[in-house]
């Protein structure tokens, strides 16, 4: 099979805005709104009680709750990324790290349609000493820092959302 790179497959082509068309999105990602992310979350448990975020929907004028994780990078399992991102957000490490489930969740959040597909793993943290404290520090990488605190399964109703919406159902 010939191997052609792209600008060898751009200079076949005769029509030149179809080629400046392909240039264009060859090198631009697509924006956040327009492709289905993959993430990994950890359900970490104690007495009940699961540790969460909180965030505010300012359209639907409710609050939702999700536990902490984030989106896979390329290259990476989604058991990595969940050890990853539980280290730069909290600088802990997990343990007992087991495949829950993976859940597809399509929300629309400030308005704006998401689609996402998420790995739901169980886990502890190493140091047992995390789970005495009531609320942890969460550090993001673009510099956002906020809560993330323990609340009971019972807690979420429609205007405190345990998110994604399906997420109970491994539980």
């Amino acid at each position: 099979m010939l191997n052609l790179g792209h600008e060898s497959i751009l200079r076949a082509f005769d029509n030149r805005s179809l080629i400046e068309r392909l240039r264009s999105n060859w090198y631009n990602p697509p924006m956040a709104s327009e492709y289905i992310r993959v993430i990994a979350i950890c359900l970490f448990r104690i007495d009940g009680n699961i540790l969460v975020f909180e965030g505010f929907d300012s359209v639907k004028e409710t609050f939702f709750y999700r536990p902490l994780g984030g989106e896979v990078n390329p290259g990476e399992t989604t058991e990595e990324a969940i050890v990853r991102e539980i280290h730069e957000e909290l600088d802990q490490e997990i343990v007992d790290i087991h495949l829950l489930g993976v859940l597809e969740n399509l929300f629309v959040l400030e308005g704006a349609p998401g689609h996402e597909i998420v790995f739901v793993y169980d886990g502890r943290f190493a140091d047992e000493s995390v789970y005495e404290n009531t609320s942890l520090t969460v550090r993001e990488d673009n510099g956002d820092v906020f809560e993330a605190t323990w609340r009971s399964l019972d807690s979420f109703d429609n205007s405190h959302r345990l998110v994604p919406e399906c997420l109970t159902s491994l539980l």
